[in-house]
């Protein structure tokens, strides 16, 4: 076999795995938005299906996404300011508290809405809404409260950055938690107006796209520099 015939085999495997592995790159990020769209749908579903109760709540996480109509009274003392939160172009927290259950001898982390922050004084707290007597709120069940990055070791003051049920049931051992949090979407009473504008949950289905259109542009461009620089232009040389 001659040097140059070597040398095209070579080039053609090498081409052909890169096409290849560019194109299986480009179709793997496709199922991974299936998998996405399949999780939206079933968000969706849950969403639609009657709010649970609080005898219905499981102590594990089989009903995430659900509707929830619960009642109880706020652990008030146990609440908690998740900063750096903004809202309508506005800083602030998201506020957390601990919802006992009527009925049940367990709590559930509720995130009850969006407090300004005193520019004057960080440190300042929020007033918030009267917290007195049993409540009945609204919302839909989520693994935790939103988080954001966070630097360094997590607080464990009134202000934090992010908040984790099982280290937080860990500073209270009495408080018995339920592993999800709900997001509550409707007043809970007179006087309750705390913003409640969730943003949406994102499964990132353009990122998948993004990348499965950049792999099979590689792959493309592989496959193209190979026809170009093995096959036509040779062809035009000895021509």
């Amino acid at each position: 076999m001659g040097e140059a015939r070597r040398r095209f085999l070579i080039v053609t495997v090498a081409a052909l795995a890169a096409v290849a592995l560019t194109a299986r790159l480009g179709v793997w990020q496709l199922d991974r938005a299936a998998q996405k769209r399949a999780m939206q749908a079933a968000i969706d579903a849950g969403g639609r299906l009657a709010p649970l109760g609080n005898a219905d709540l499981q102590p594990d996480d089989s009903q995430l996404h659900r509707a929830v109509r619960l009642r109880g009274h706020w652990l008030a003392d146990r609440t908690v300011y998740l900063e750096n939160r903004p809202m309508h172009e506005r800083v602030g927290f998201y506020v957390v508290t601990p919802l006992q259950l009527a009925d049940r001898s367990e709590a559930i982390l509720v995130q009850r809405g969006w407090a300004p922050r005193d520019a004057r004084d960080r440190t300042k707290l929020p007033e918030l809404p009267a917290a007195n007597g049993e409540i009945e709120l609204t919302g839909r069940l989520e693994l935790a409260p939103t988080r954001v990055f966070e630097l360094g070791e997590a607080a464990s003051g009134p202000i934090r950055q992010n908040l984790a049920s099982a280290a937080f049931a860990q500073e209270a051992p009495r408080l018995k938690l339920l592993p999800l949090t709900v997001f509550q979407t409707q007043p809970a009473g007179a006087g309750d107006d705390l913003p409640r504008d969730w943003p949406a949950p994102d499964l990132g289905l353009s990122k998948h796209y993004g990348y499965a259109f950049q792999w099979f542009a590689l792959s493309a461009l592989f496959l193209g520099l190979y026809v170009w620089f093995q096959l036509i232009q040779p062809r035009h040389h000895k021509a």
